[in-house]
């Protein structure tokens, strides 16, 4: 997944990805080393409290997609993390969050 914000300094296609216990998430392209919060994530992210993502091979190296669930409104009920390891190619989701506010529209634009 590319990180479209302004100050991308590649093309944003492997990372490493940290999460805390709330499934805040967290990811540092390693091309340029940008850090990104997924969704919501900056508002409940603990410095203290997360591990680095590791797929079951060891590797610690993925390409991120994050999906969303909507209600019909357009307003988001649930984010998903998925990673794909850049060494075996094994797919897991790493976070599945329910949204419990609205509205949460403006999660859409912070994959």
């Amino acid at each position: 997944m590319r990180d479209h914000r302004v100050g991308a300094k590649c093309d944003g296609r492997a990372f490493r990805v940290d999460i805390d216990e709330e499934e805040a998430t967290r990811r540092r392209c390693l091309g340029c080393g940008t850090i990104a919060f997924i969704g919501d994530s900056a508002d409940y992210w603990s410095e203290e409290d997360h591990d680095s993502c590791a797929c079951p091979c060891g590797n610690e190296e993925f390409a991120v997609a994050v999906g969303f669930a909507l209600f019909n409104d357009g307003e988001v009920r649930w984010v998903s993390v998925g990673l794909r390891c850049l060494k075996d190619n094994t797919l897991g989701v790493y976070a599945d969050t329910k949204i419990d506010y609205s509205p949460s529209r403006h999660l859409l634009d912070q994959a």
